[in-house]
C-alpha cells in the first residue's frame, strides 16, 4: 500500500463505521488497499477497481479463482455510464431497484477504466448501486469504482456481520467497517441487461416475480438459455460455481429426520427430533427472516464440529427460490 500504516492486529482491524471510520476506509482504497464493508446483502471485501493490484488482493485473499467475476460497486445509477453500455431494460431496472440488492450485468465500455482481472477477462461488467448508508458513503467518499466480492474465503459462507469476516479471512484484510448485521443477508440477485429480455444469473432478495412486474414480460433463466444451445461452463457473474457458500460441514439438504452426530439447520415449527446442535432459519417459516439468517446459521452449525449440517426443506416460492440455490451450491461435491 502506499502511505500510511494497515493495523496490524485483528483487534484493530474492526473500527466503527462513523464519519472518521469512512473517511479512513476511503484512504485505504483510494491508495491501492483492501477495505470490508457492510452492505445490505452481505459484506464485500472492497478494492479500487481500477487498480489492478488492488484487484489481485481480492484473490489472493479469498483464494478466489480468477475466471470468477466481482462485482462492481458505485455510489449512483448516473456512474454506471462511465463504465458500461446501459441499456433500456438497465434503466428500466436501475429506475426500480436501485439503490438496492439487485446486481446489472451490461457490456463494458471497449478501453473502460475497470481492470480487465476484475471482470475474468469477458466483455460484460456486473454493477450494483448498493443501499446501506455506509456503503454509500464510503464509495461517494472514496471516488473509484469499488470491486467487492463477499468478505470471506471463496466457497466458504458469506458474512453478514464485521465478526464474520474477521473470523474467516483474519489477517488478510486489513480494515474491516463495523456497521451491524446486514439487513438481507442474502447476495444480491444478478440480472443480464444487456439486451431486451431480463436474464435472472443469480437469484436473490430481488425475486423473479419482481422483475417481471417491473418489466412486465418473461424472466429468462440460464437453464433457458442452456436449453437454447447457448449455454456455457465458465461463469459469467459472480456466485454461480457449483461448489460455493460451503461449510466445512457436509451439507444434507431436503432432511426430514436428522441422524446421530448431524446438526440440524430447521425451518418452520414442525422441527423433527433430534439430540445435536439445531438452530432455525424461521420458527414461523418467514422466508426473509430465513434469508437473513441463513449465512449466520451456517457459519454457527459450522462451528459445532460435525462432520454434516441436515437441512430441513425450504419451499421454493418467492425469496425460496435463492435460499435454495445458496443451499445447493453449499452442498455441492467439493
Amino acid at each position: 500500500m502506499r502511505g500510511g500504516q494497515f493495523p496490524e492486529t485483528k483487534a484493530e482491524m474492526i473500527i466503527a463505521a462513523d464519519t472518521d471510520g469512512i473517511a479512513r476506509a476511503a484512504r485505504y482504497l483510494a491508495q491501492g488497499g483492501l477495505v470490508a464493508f457492510p452492505t445490505e446483502t452481505v459484506y464485500g471485501l472492497g478494492a479500487d477497481a481500477t487498480n489492478g493490484f488492488a484487484v489481485a488482493g481480492i484473490f489472493a485473499a479469498k483464494g478466489r479463482p480468477a475466471f470468477n467475476p466481482l462485482i462492481i460497486h458505485v455510489p449512483e445509477a448516473a456512474a454506471v455510464r462511465h463504465l458500461a453500455e446501459v441499456t433500456p431494460l438497465a434503466q428500466k431496472l436501475a429506475a426500480a431497484f436501485w439503490p438496492g440488492p439487485m446486481t446489472l450485468v451490461l457490456k463494458a465500455l471497449p478501453n473502460g477504466p475497470v481492470e480487465p482481472l476484475a471482470l475474468a477477462g469477458l466483455d460484460t461488467i456486473a454493477l450494483r448501486v448498493p443501499s446501506h448508508p455506509v456503503a454509500l458513503a464510503m464509495l461517494r467518499a472514496a471516488r473509484v469504482p469499488v470491486a467487492a466480492p463477499s468478505a470471506n474465503r471463496s466457497g466458504h459462507v458469506s458474512p453478514t456481520s464485521a465478526q464474520h469476516v474477521a473470523d474467516d479471512l483474519g489477517e488478510r484484510v486489513p480494515m474491516v467497517l463495523d456497521g451491524g448485521a446486514s439487513d438481507v443477508g442474502l447476495e444480491s440477485t444478478i440480472v443480464d441487461a444487456t439486451g431486451d429480455v431480463p436474464v435472472l444469473l443469480r437469484p436473490g432478495a430481488i425475486t423473479r416475480e419482481d422483475i417481471a412486474r417491473v418489466t412486465g414480460g418473461a424472466v429468462l433463466t440460464v437453464e433457458d438459455l442452456k436449453r437454447g444451445g447457448a449455454g456455457q461452463d465458465a461463469p459469467t457473474a459472480p456466485g454461480q460455481l457449483e461448489s460455493h457458500y460451503a461449510p466445512r460441514a457436509r451439507v444434507r439438504l431436503n432432511a426430514r429426520d436428522v441422524m446421530p452426530g448431524e446438526a440440524l439447520l430447521a425451518f418452520g415449527a414442525d422441527v423433527p427430533k433430534h439430540t445435536g446442535p439445531m438452530l432455525n432459519l424461521s420458527h414461523s417459516g418467514d422466508a426473509v427472516e430465513a434469508a437473513a439468517n441463513l449465512f449466520g446459521h451456517l457459519r454457527a452449525l459450522d462451528r459445532a464440529d460435525v462432520m454434516v449440517i441436515a437441512v430441513m426443506p425450504v419451499p421454493y416460492e418467492g425469496l425460496g427460490e435463492a435460499i435454495n440455490d445458496r443451499l445447493g451450491r453449499a452442498a455441492a461435491a467439493r
